[in-house]
């Protein structure tokens, strides 16, 4: 069954983003004072009384910009509107009735989608009758107050908003959301290495903001595609820069917003820029990657533009950069051009090989005759006399894989040896496109989870 889909409409600053904030019962929007932040349609999903739609957060559409929006972000409402069965006209009682409230609702009715008039910001400073009057000029049978802010109204507009929208899936199922099913796949690097770019050819569309002006991207936008009967969500994320560069207080907010969707992806995409090659930044973000466990693809964007360089050269920058990323030996280094596509179809069979490692999960038996081998063929030497004893192995969990060993001394084990150990539970189990955890721990000690 198809999801229905509610999309949220309006001028910049009436609180479109922290309505829908506010519906989806998380901040995924970034919410602020300025206005034009919201660039990209924005997804998530909205459940009410056991039922779950698809709620579409977009830019302000405005005639009073400094230049007209553009092109592309006209699109991106629009866009929007095409996939919605119902509209909300977001309205700010505060500022009344504006002319481009207007030119949006004659938008709307030429769109031919069913729309439903809300007055934001109606509180404790506004009186309902005085707020809402000049609104039904908008040619509506009905208003709805709310306040995004504080919740008020939000219900009766749900009740409603149900009323009008096609029968919805009943997420008391046991069916997991979208965002359980797929395999999650966030795009990071620095400021214009072409993330938004490779997304759009990714997807064969212009679906998120793309500009030469660094910064356009901004909250992350997480776009689902089904290929090869595998579910993908690719996470397009903010650039992120060196700390010390980082001055305005939303570009922090950005940055924070791209590194979050580290920590809740599976595999990142790592881009670095051939022109540039490997800066410390990119490294810095590697080793964020790292300390975090995610699967991980360097993507060497803009390839195209070595055109001219002898091969030696190409060759030597291929291994310069993996030797700057060596701390990250299991992630594949794809050169391409994101411009052009080219080995953009190399980066789907990488993931799906990277998440089928990423998610195995070995049986213990398994594992304890391999374990047995693996101490046959080296065991550890003794320290001040003392024999090191290796009792069993078993895997508690997943992405990453992660192994606990009991032992008699784990604090006596050298980290050479924890890396022999490390090589072969790769290579034994083909995991080596994988991040995974080798744990040492007295038997009968309990594993406790270690922090991120």
């Amino acid at each position: 069954m198809v999801t229905p889909t509610l999309a949220i409409v309006g001028r910049p600053n009436v609180g479109k983003s922290t309505l829908f904030n506010r519906l989806i019962g998380k901040k995924k929007a970034i919410v602020d004072d300025k206005p034009g932040i919201t660039i990209d349609r924005l997804y998530g999903e909205l459940q009410w009384r056991k039922s779950k739609y698809t709620l579409i957060d977009t830019a302000g559409l405005s005639t009073l910009y400094e230049s007209s929006p553009s092109e592309t972000i006209i699109n991106q409402v629009m866009f929007a509107i095409d996939e919605a069965h119902l509209i909300l006209l977001i309205t700010d009682a505060k500022a009344g009735l504006q002319e481009e409230d207007k030119l949006i609702a004659n938008l709307l009715r030429k769109s031919g989608k069913p729309f439903l008039v809300v007055v934001n910001k109606v509180d404790n400073t506004v009186k309902v009758s005085e707020a809402v009057t000049e609104f039904y000029s908008l040619g509506t049978d009905r208003i709805y107050p709310i306040s995004a802010l504080h919740g008020t109204g939000i219900d009766e507009l749900l009740d409603d908003v149900i009323e009008l929208l096609p029968p919805s899936p009943d997420y008391s199922s046991k069916v997991g959301s979208l965002e359980e099913e797929a395999i999650k796949v966030a795009i990071v690097g620095r400021p214009n290495v072409g993330k938004s770019t490779m997304l759009n050819k990714i997807l064969g569309t212009n679906r998120v903001h793309v500009s030469p002006e660094p910064g356009t991207t901004r909250d992350p936008v997480d776009v689902y595609l089904e290929r090869d009967g595998h579910l993908f969500c690719f996470i397009d994320t903010a650039g992120v820069r060196k700390r010390g560069r980082i001055k305005d207080s939303l570009e922090k907010v950005f940055v924070g917003k791209a590194l979050e969707s580290i920590r809740r992806c599976d595999i990142v995409i790592l881009l670095i820029d051939a022109q540039e090659g490997a800066t410390d930044q990119d490294l810095h973000l590697g080793g964020y990657v790292k300390r975090l466990n995610k699967g991980c693809i360097i993507g060497i964007n803009k390839w195209d533009t070595l055109v001219g360089k002898s091969q030696q050269e190409i060759k030597n920058l291929l291994n310069s950069i993996k030797e700057r990323f060596k701390f990250l030996p299991y992630a594949p280094v794809i050169p391409f051009s994101a411009m052009t596509g080219k080995n953009i179809p190399r980066f789907f069979s990488a993931i799906k090989d990277i998440h089928q490692q990423y998610t195995t999960r070995i049986g213990t038996g398994v594992l304890n005759r391999a374990l047995a081998k693996i101490l046959e063929k080296h065991h550890p030497p003794a320290i001040s006399g003392k024999i090191l004893k290796f009792y069993y192995i078993t895997q508690p969990s997943v992405a990453p894989p992660t192994f606990v060993i009991f032992c008699n001394r784990p604090e006596d084990i050298h980290f050479s040896y924890e890396r022999y150990f490390t090589n072969q539970i790769r290579s034994t189990f083909n995991l080596t496109h994988t991040p995974i955890r080798i744990i040492f721990r007295k038997r009968g000690e309990t594993l406790k989870p270690t922090p991120e």
